[in-house]
Parts: C-alpha cells; structure tokens; sequence
C-alpha cells in the first residue's frame, strides 16, 4: 500500500508539471483558448487531420505540441485512475482480512 501511494503521488505531481505545460502553451497565443481538457483544432474538418502547415507555420506546429502534451495529460489520469483502484482493492483486502 506504501508503494501505491508513493506511485499516486509521484503521478500527481507529474500532473501538475504537465497542466503547467498546457498553461505555458495557452499563454503562448490566444488562439488556442484557454481549455485544459480539449483537443484544439483552427480547421473544421470532420475526420482527417489537417497535414499541412503552409498557413501558419508556427501557430500549427503549436498546436501539435499542445495536443501531445494534451493527449500525455489523458495517459497520465488512465494511469492513476488504475493504481487508485489498485490501492483501493488493497486497502478493502486489508480491512476485510
């Protein structure tokens, strides 16, 4: 249990590292918004993903980098929704025992 709740925390604070970087990414050009959770896209396209950036160069390649760091921020909450039920099956087991 220990152990478990070390990971959760280690978690937790790459977390906030991560949310920081979102917050950074934001800041850095008003166009993408201010949304923490959502992926961000300029071009209404339904279904394909926009492959060139002839337009806006820079802003595009922003974008991409906010959505990696976006989509690492979903792998890292699946990851610590996991080992809390983990932790919370062992501590049930503990009390139940």
């Amino acid at each position: 249990m220990i152990l478990g709740t070390i990971f959760l925390i280690i978690l937790y604070l790459i977390l906030k590292y991560v949310l920081a970087w979102i917050t950074y990414f934001n800041n850095l050009d008003s166009r993408l918004g201010n949304s923490t959770w959502r992926l961000s896209y300029d071009y209404p396209v339904i279904g394909e993903r926009d492959i060139s950036d002839l337009d806006d160069k820079v802003f595009v390649r922003l974008r991409r980098k906010k959505n990696r760091i976006i989509t690492l921020m979903y792998s890292i909450v699946l990851i610590m929704f996991v080992a809390s039920m983990s932790l919370l099956s062992k501590f049930l087991l503990f009390f139940i025992q």
